[in-house]
């Protein structure tokens, strides 16, 4: 099986995104930055902070009904020990916008003072939306701007790939596309990703993956596994090494099989229908709240 180790992620138009993305911070007054609550730490694009520099900035936790709530919250209280405002929202069942709206309220008062000062009274808070693939980050453009969704013409820097959205009198916003960072140094990262479906599978091992994924199940959310699939947890091999690779996630994934009627001609094990049906069911939020990470 193969890993993920080292997966060169960079494709030319993550390139482009980058520098539209330092050619435009000069046109918005904030950065909202979307990660994925189950894996908050993966899902941010460590070069995110050069990026932005000294502008404004709100981290929101997106995705946080699929998470660990009260892992969640102790995300929540780590980045405010780091002088970070982060919102869990989730925008597919619109819980905790208006959260996010208080936030920035709370994000911008001074600079909205400030113009107020200036006599710019009504002066709408400019902000740019980024995150990596599969955050959700059209969700929540969709959840904020609902039918009024609509480019913003006759400003300068709009092209194609970027644009836009005007959501009321006070607010603008303007989306980037996905962007994600040159290579993942941690191995543990780019599983991580994989498991959520922000790296795309056709260029990892299925398999492997979801045998990582079940090894982490049955440590942290082992409950999980047994109710949902019916298993026992019982006897199960120990990974010797990282040379031996995933042998206890190889049980838990034949073990699912097994209870699913997974099996091909001779009576062995489809594991590569039962490590779908894991990352699957994972993804869509059938396993549960779960956190794979935690600060």
């Amino acid at each position: 099986m193969g890993d993920t180790t080292r997966v060169q992620w960079f494709p030319g138009h993550m390139a482009k995104t980058r520098r539209i993305m330092q050619s435009n911070l000069k046109l918005v007054d904030c950065v909202i930055e979307i990660t994925d609550a189950r894996i908050p730490f993966s899902s941010r694009n460590p070069e995110m902070d050069r990026l932005v520099g000294s502008k404004p900035r709100l981290l929101l936790l997106n995705k946080s009904d699929s998470a660990d709530e009260t892992v969640t919250s102790q995300w929540i209280d780590f980045y405010k020990r780091k002088g970070i405002i982060a919102v869990a929202t989730d925008c597919r069942s619109g819980k905790n916008i208006n959260r996010f709206k208080l936030a920035l309220g709370q994000l911008m008062a001074e600079q909205v003072q400030v113009w107020e000062a200036k006599g710019m009274h009504g002066r709408p808070i400019r902000m740019m939306i980024v995150g990596i693939p599969n955050v959700g980050k059209s969700s929540f453009i969709n959840r904020l701007a609902g039918s009024k969704r609509a480019k913003v013409e006759d400003r300068p820097g709009v092209t194609r790939g970027k644009q836009w959205v005007k959501l009321d009198d006070n607010t603008e916003l303007l989306d980037m596309p996905g962007v994600l960072w040159p290579k993942f140094e941690d191995k543990t990262v780019g599983e991580h990703l994989a498991f959520t479906g922000a790296v795309k599978d056709d260029i990892l091992d299925t398999e492997y993956l979801a045998c990582r994924l079940a090894e982490l199940l049955c440590a942290d959310y082992p409950d999980t596994l047994t109710q949902r699939y019916g298993i026992s947890l019982e006897e199960l091999p120990e990974n010797e090494d990282e040379t031996a690779g995933c042998v206890k996630g190889l049980e838990l994934l034949e073990r699912i099989g097994r209870k699913r009627g997974f099996l091909v001609s001779g009576g062995e094990i489809n594991t590569e229908r039962a490590a779908a049906v894991l990352l699957d069911e994972f993804r869509g939020g059938k396993l549960g709240r779960i956190s794979l990470e935690r600060p």
